[in-house]
């Protein structure tokens, strides 16, 4: 099917690296041109052949304008292309939220997998998620859930420092801006704690923070998996990532900049009980982080779509739109599919000399092992997706990367 003569048009909606991650996966495997519904689009998905940015819609994150959005665009396809089913995707937490809210009313114009809203209701949050967790025995550093009441009324850990600060609500968290403002914070003390949840409450973010045992080692301690369910809650396919690098600017903490593919079947097995005994379906991400103390992974995180990072399962062997296709709209069971070791790619946003000079010293060794063997896989160039636009606006990404990292390698405490 890598004829670009597919029976459906995939819809991605977002404009940034997990869509246009999501569209070269569609023409790997289908040779199918993705259309992107967005608020706005990043310059990796600009001037591209494999995607086209159709509809811009600044309040793409209300309700009823995500809906009329979405309803309108639906009959243009179906005006163009009336034999084609359009599959639709969502690259972004908000616009998952939406879909799940207003799944009934889109199934006519769209195939696509989400879960309920009673289901997406436990994973919605991330203290929602930490207890059903803790009622399935899945492995969890030591948290709490601080409310804006008991934070400003002088709230005392009874974890010991350092502990991990973030937003319990992302999507609440995602729409506040304030100076100081990062995705997740470390706190070495209760005064740095105290001021981390003063400077987070001053603003208008109203919902919970997650104050959480804060695991030790480096980036190359963290993992990733990506899963897909099909529609009867049995999933299909799991690729875990063993984390080389992470991104390090305040907007940028909890991405990844570089990960290799990793192998872990009883972890793999353990998150594939966890989502069919839930029912879950559709795409999921999972943040874990080894830690050392006890040789465990722990939980830290469930995104209800796949990883801005995800492209690396799809380099890895194991395509992400494969799997979503012919479920959604070929209706058919795809045997389960994990990547092997001969299938290890070295995947990477950041330049190479980036993951050399900033990795930890074993991780850049099995950077420099990839590169040798020629297994470098890259999300924004390669492909059949290469122009002379395309190449300045990587290399002007890769110079923005080498400063980023330049100027903020390791803040991540509070007060850095």
């Amino acid at each position: 099917m890598g004829d670009g003569s597919a029976e459906f048009i995939p819809v991605l909606l977002g404009g940034d690296a997990n869509a246009y991650g999501m569209a070269r996966s569609f023409h790997e495997e289908f040779g199918v041109r993705s259309r992107v519904v967005c608020k706005g689009a990043f310059h990796i998905c600009l001037h591209s052949r494999l995607l086209s940015v159709d509809v811009v819609e600044p309040r793409l994150d209300e309700d009823d304008v995500f809906v009329r959005a979405l309803l309108s665009y639906a009959r243009q396809l179906h005006g163009e292309e009336p034999s084609k089913r359009l599959l639709l995707v969502s690259c972004g937490d908000n616009y998952t939220r939406l879909l799940v809210r207003h799944q009934d009313v889109l199934r006519d114009e769209y195939a696509f997998r989400v879960v309920s809203p009673q289901l997406f209701e436990l994973f919605s949050t991330k203290g929602r998620f930490y207890r059903t967790c803790e009622r399935y025995g899945l492995p969890l550093p030591a948290t709490c859930e601080v409310s804006r009441e008991e934070a400003l009324g002088g709230w005392a850990s009874p974890l010991p420092f350092p502990v991990a600060v973030k937003p319990s609500d992302d999507v609440a968290y995602r729409r506040c801006s304030f100076p100081g403002k990062k995705k997740a914070y470390v706190a070495r003390d209760q005064a740095e704690l105290g001021r981390i949840l003063a400077l987070v409450y001053a603003s208008d973010y109203d919902g919970p923070m997650i104050v959480q045992d804060f695991v030790p080692g480096d980036d190359s301690a963290m993992r990733v998996v990506n899963c897909y369910s099909n529609g009867r809650g049995r999933v299909t396919m799991a690729v875990l990532g063993h984390v080389l690098l992470e991104e390090h600017t305040p907007e940028g903490i909890g991405s990844y900049g570089a990960i290799m593919t990793g192998f872990d079947d009883a972890l793999i097995g353990c998150i594939r009980r966890f989502l069919e005994d839930v029912g879950y379906v559709g795409f999921s991400n999972f943040d874990l982080k080894y830690d050392r103390r006890d040789g465990t992974c722990k939980l830290l995180e469930l995104n209800p779509r796949q990883g801005r990072s995800s492209y690396f399962a799809t380099a890895s062997g194991v395509n992400l739109a494969r799997h979503a296709a012919y479920d959604a709209v070929f209706g058919r069971e795809l045997p389960f599919q994990t990547a092997r070791p001969a299938d290890q790619v070295l995947w990477t946003m950041v330049p190479l000399s980036v993951v050399a000079a900033y990795s930890a010293e074993e991780a850049a060794g099995k950077a420099r092992r990839l590169q040798a063997q020629g297994k470098v896989r890259r999300t924004y160039w390669g492909g059949a997706d290469r122009s002379p636009l395309r190449w300045l606006s990587y290399q002007m990404n890769q110079r923005n990367y080498r400063r980023q990292y330049a100027e903020c390698f390791g803040r991540r405490h509070g007060d850095d």
